[in-house]
């Protein structure tokens, strides 16, 4: 299996897809001014205490205040409030090394005992808002690396429970114990599996000093504060996925492009020439056959192989699946046996959709009736194989007598949600319109204006893929052969997927969106 990344940074966001034989498996969309990304730090202040549910809100500079609960507070936390203490009365960081760690908090406490109304506490983003809910806090703070987790203020070396073997586990573990600080711990992760003492070694500091450079702005900040801001999201998604299947991966930005080749060059050395910068006219996504796929498999009915397919609906509570045959008049199998087919072939696309759209909560599937108890155990089988692969933790629970099968995933972030239906581009959906037969008088105008008022010489105009053809249509006598005559410009011409019929935009030499929107709209009787 040959895995792909491929990055595509525009000025409002930044969309990363991942594929594996060319087959869109993962997305992420992250607005570029986004912030409360899952492994910022910040300085907060408790603004409500919640005996009731033993938890406090705390302001960490969201609209919504965050949420924190007595069991996410970590058994650290009075070392944290006693090294917070520190740094208020003496204005400057303690050595965490040479620091007494205080007594662990109590697994049944209150809430009540530990927090109070204006205290100011140092916390970690465990969840993104989600719909109306402000972020979930955890006072346990840790440093991810690709082989390990770095915890300050404990002592406990943990090692991955997949890795299976004893003795490398113990070596993992000795190795650590060895090399790490005092008064840090540390979760070593199944990456660091037969790795050598250099590179883990070499990790583990570059963690410790990315806290000791971070918790030094304490003195100087005041809630609510960011201290930490987690690595780029592209950086933070392949420090998580990446391995040697990787061959290309491909970036249209350059300073991205730059950063996650850095990146590369310092986990995997070997790998690092698989990072490209993408220079190409078709838009990145085009280019890679993603915006079909998007288009295709963000839908709420969703084909699966046979003539069978999904209708996926999602609610405030759960994320509904069901399952449909579809026409199969020509299937020679009996009816148990076709369904368990079908229901074989939809369960490896749920899997798949589970992973794209990042749907976490509780998901409840419909599968098709099946009497067999072995034919029932055989799709429990094959559902658990195929989310072995999912990264989120998940639990999946056998078919009700019902033939309904109900999953739990872990939900991090929100839910990926894609359009799919487009607001009618010559409308913008009031029903008004401007007639097709002066659309190519208006691209001409455009011209027109770019070349003799903001005297622009060399640009790109993206339209409709249909329309590209017609415009480019014959090569001396093309309407864009004659523009370019008559205005004495050099403009190429870029077919994109994502834009309406009648839709345009223009692009500078530098890839920058010109911004010529036409407000007038002429109706049409």
């Amino acid at each position: 299996m040959i895995s792909e990344l491929v990055v595509d940074v525009q000025p409002q966001e930044i969309t990363i897809a991942v594929l594996e034989d060319k087959k869109l498996v993962e997305l992420q969309q992250e607005a570029q001014e986004g912030s409360f990304a899952v492994g910022n730090i910040y300085v907060g202040k408790v603004k409500k205490l919640m005996p009731a549910l033993n938890a406090a809100f705390v302001n960490v500079g969201h609209k919504k205040d965050a949420f924190l609960h007595y069991l996410d507070l970590g058994v650290e936390f009075n070392s944290i409030s006693y090294f917070q203490k520190q740094v208020e009365d003496k204005k400057k960081i303690p050595q965490l090394q040479k620091m007494k760690l205080q007594p662990g908090i109590e697994k049944e406490g209150s809430i009540s005992d530990m927090l109070k109304v204006g205290q100011e506490i140092l916390v970690q983003i465990a969840k993104e808002p989600i719909s109306t809910k402000g972020p979930r806090l955890t006072a346990e703070i840790s440093f991810a690396g690709r082989f390990m987790v770095l915890i300050p203020f404990i002592e406990r070396v943990s090692v991955s429970q997949k890795i299976k073997s004893r003795e490398e586990r113990a070596r993992l573990r000795q190795l650590i114990q060895s090399i790490k600080p005092k008064n840090y711990g540390v979760i070593i992760r199944t990456n660091a599996e037969g790795k050598r003492v250099a590179e883990l070694d070499a990790e583990l500091k570059s963690l410790v000093k990315k806290w000791e450079d971070n918790v030094g702005k304490l003195p100087k900040v005041k809630a609510p504060a960011l201290i930490f801001e987690e690595t780029g999201r592209t950086v933070s998604l392949l420090r998580d996925i990446f391995n040697p299947s990787f061959e290309q991966i491909h970036i249209n930005d350059k300073d991205v492009a730059k950063q996650v080749a850095e990146y590369v060059s310092l986990i995997a050395p070997d790998k690092k020439n698989v990072v490209k910068q993408y220079t190409g006219d078709l838009p990145i996504l085009d280019n890679f056959g993603i915006t079909k796929q998007i288009k295709s498999l963000f839908a709420k009915t969703v084909t699966v192989k046979n003539g069978a397919y999904l209708i996926i609906q999602t609610t405030e509570a759960l994320h509904v699946i069901d399952v449909n045959s579809g026409i199969r008049n020509k299937s020679k199998l009996e009816q148990e046996e076709s369904a368990l087919e079908v229901n074989l072939l939809a369960a490896e696309e749920i899997a798949h959709q589970l992973r794209l759209r990042d749907m976490g909560g509780i998901i409840v599937i419909d599968f098709i009736d099946m009497n067999k108890g072995e034919h029932r155990g055989k799709l429990l089988a094959r559902m658990q194989e195929l989310m072995s692969q999912d990264r989120a933790r998940h639990n999946i629970l056998p078919l009700s007598k019902f033939g309904l099968m109900q999953i739990t995933r872990q939900r991090v972030r929100p839910e990926m949600k894609i359009a799919t239906s487009e607001v009618c581009p010559t409308c913008d959906g009031n029903g008004k319109i401007k007639s097709s037969i002066f659309f190519t008088d208006t691209l001409e105008e455009k011209i027109d204006y770019l070349a003799n008022k903001l005297k622009v010489k060399k640009f790109s105009l993206h339209i409709h893929p249909y329309v590209a053809a017609y415009v480019t249509k014959g090569w001396f006598s093309s309407l864009k052969s004659k523009w370019n005559r008559k205005y004495g410009v050099a403009m190429k011409i870029v077919p994109d997927q994502k834009l309406g019929c009648l839709q345009y935009v223009f692009y500078d030499k530098d890839k920058h969106e010109i911004d010529l929107k036409d407000d007038e709209i002429v109706e049409v009787k």
